[in-house]
C-alpha cells in the first residue's frame, strides 16, 4: 500500500515536471511580439486655452468740424493776409483796420458806429413806433403812446411837452395827417431841437497854450474820458500835457498818470490835497515852455454840492485863463444812465464855469438816450462827444443825424 502511494507521488511529479517545460518552450516560440505591452504613462493634458476677450466694434469716425469763415476785412490797398482758422482754445479775431506803420506793426480795433451801439434806446420807441403805424388815425391813444416813448427815453417832461403840442396843432390844422405823417413830423422836430450853435468840433486856437477844462461829478467817466481825448488828439498830431486837478479823490492822479502813458504824454500832478488851481497853472507854464499847444485838466468831482469847492474851480479857470493859457473848452462830463439828474448837474456846472459842451458818457449802456435832447434843447449846450463802449476808441463825436436815425429804423 505504501508502496503504491509511492509511485502516484512520483507520476504527479513527472506529470508537472513535464508540464513546466512544455510551457516553457511555447513561450520562448512566440517571443517578444507577442508578450503583452506593458501599460503606458498617462500623457499630460494640455490645459485649456483662455477665452479670447471680444473685440469691441470698430469707433465710427468723427465727422470734422465745419471749417470757420474768416472774419470779414476792410477793402484796403493791399491784399488781405490768409485767414487763419481759429482753433478751440482762441476766438476767431475781432475785425481791425489796419494803420499806417510807425515801426511797431500796431493795429486799431475798428471803432463801433453810433447807431449801431444804440440798441437800447432804440428798443424804446421800436414798439411804439410799429404800433402807431398800425392805427389808421391819429387819435387819444396815439399821444398818450408817443409821450409814454419820449418820457421813457428820458426826453424830459418840459421837452414832450413841447414836442407833442406842435404836433397835435399841426394835426388840428389839417397839416399832418395820418400816423406816418406824425412820425415822420416827430422825427424832424427831434433833428431840429439838436440843432445849436457852433457845432460839435473841439474848439482849439492857434498860437496859443489851448486849456480844456474837464468837470462833473465822480463816477461819471471823467479821467477816463480826458484819456481817450489826449489819444484822439495825438492821432491828430497835436503835443499835449495832462494836469492832475483832481487832488481831493484818491488815487485820481495814479489813474490820470496810467492814461498818460498809454497816449504817451507828459503829466503834471501834485501832492494829495495840494492846490489845484497850482497844479492846472503849473501845467500851462511848463506846456509853454515847451511850445505844446494844448493842455487837458482835471478836476475834483461833486463841486456842484459844497461852495467852497464851487469857488475852488472857479479859481481854476481864472488862473488857466492867464497867459500864455487860454480855456477854449470846458467840458461837462454827464453819464447817460443817470438821466435827467444829469440836468441838474449842468445847471450847476453851467453856473460855476460856463460850460462849453456836453460829453455824454455810457450811451450804448442805457435806454435814456432821449436825455441828449433835453440838454440840448434845454441849455442850449452842444453834446460834442459821446461814450458808445469801453474800448479807447469807443468816444466818438457826437452825430445828430445819425443819433436821430438810431431811434427811428
Amino acid at each position: 500500500m505504501i508502496a503504491l502511494w509511492i509511485v502516484l507521488a512520483v507520476v504527479v511529479l513527472v506529470t508537472i515536471l513535464v508540464s513546466s517545460v512544455a510551457l516553457s518552450r511555447r513561450a520562448s516560440r512566440r517571443g517578444p511580439e507577442s508578450a503583452a505591452p506593458p501599460p503606458s504613462a498617462p500623457t499630460a493634458t494640455p490645459p485649456p486655452a483662455p477665452p479670447r476677450r471680444a473685440t469691441p466694434p470698430p469707433a465710427p469716425p468723427r465727422r470734422a468740424a465745419p471749417p470757420v469763415p474768416a472774419p470779414p476785412q476792410p477793402e484796403t490797398g493791399e491784399p488781405p493776409p490768409p485767414a487763419v482758422a481759429p482753433t478751440a482754445e482762441a476766438p476767431p479775431p475781432s475785425p481791425t483796420v489796419a494803420v499806417p506803420d510807425d515801426g511797431a506793426g500796431a493795429e486799431v480795433v475798428a471803432p463801433a458806429d453810433l447807431r449801431d451801439r444804440m440798441g437800447k434806446t432804440r428798443g424804446v420807441f421800436s414798439g411804439y413806433l410799429r404800433a402807431l403805424r398800425g392805427r389808421g388815425s391819429v387819435d387819444g391813444q396815439t399821444w398818450d403812446d408817443l409821450e409814454e416813448a419820449l418820457l421813457r427815453a428820458d426826453v424830459g417832461v418840459a421837452t414832450t411837452t413841447a414836442l407833442l403840442e406842435d404836433l397835435r396843432q399841426r394835426v388840428r390844422s389839417g397839416e399832418l395827417r395820418g400816423p406816418d405823417a406824425v412820425v415822420a413830423a416827430l422825427r424832424a422836430a427831434l433833428r431840429a431841437s439838436l440843432e445849436v450853435a457852433g457845432g460839435v468840433d473841439l474848439r482849439f486856437e492857434e498860437g496859443v497854450t489851448n486849456v480844456w477844462l474837464f468837470v462833473g461829478v465822480n463816477g461819471v467817466g471823467k479821467t477816463t474820458t480826458i484819456g481817450k481825448i489826449a489819444r484822439r488828439q495825438v492821432a491828430q498830431g497835436r503835443t499835449l500835457l495832462l494836469a492832475a486837478g483832481d487832488t481831493f479823490r484818491a488815487a485820481a492822479a495814479e489813474q490820470l498818470g496810467i492814461w498818460a502813458q498809454r497816449a504817451d504824454v507828459g503829466l503834471v500832478r501834485g501832492a494829495e490835497g495840494s492846490d489845484p488851481s497850482a497844479v492846472v497853472f503849473d501845467a500851462v507854464q511848463r506846456a509853454s515852455a515847451r511850445g505844446q499847444e494844448l493842455v487837458l485838466a482835471d478836476t475834483a468831482g461833486r463841486l456842484h454840492t459844497k461852495v467852497n469847492l464851487v469857488e475852488e474851480l472857479k479859481k481854476i479857470r481864472r488862473v488857466a485863463d492867464r497867459p500864455p493859457g487860454r480855456v477854449t473848452e470846458v467840458l461837462l462830463v454827464l453819464d447817460a444812465t443817470t438821466g435827467q439828474n444829469g440836468l441838474t448837474q449842468a445847471r450847476q456846472f453851467l453856473d460855476a464855469v460856463g460850460v462849453t459842451g456836453v460829453v455824454l458818457t455810457k450811451l450804448d449802456g442805457t435806454a435814456k438816450g432821449g436825455i441828449v435832447v433835453a440838454i440840448q434843447r434845454e441849455f442850449g449846450l452842444p453834446v460834442k462827444l459821446v461814450g458808445i463802449g469801453e474800448g479807447p476808441d469807443d468816444l466818438v463825436a457826437f452825430d445828430a443825424d445819425r443819433f436821430v436815425d438810431a431811434l427811428f429804423e
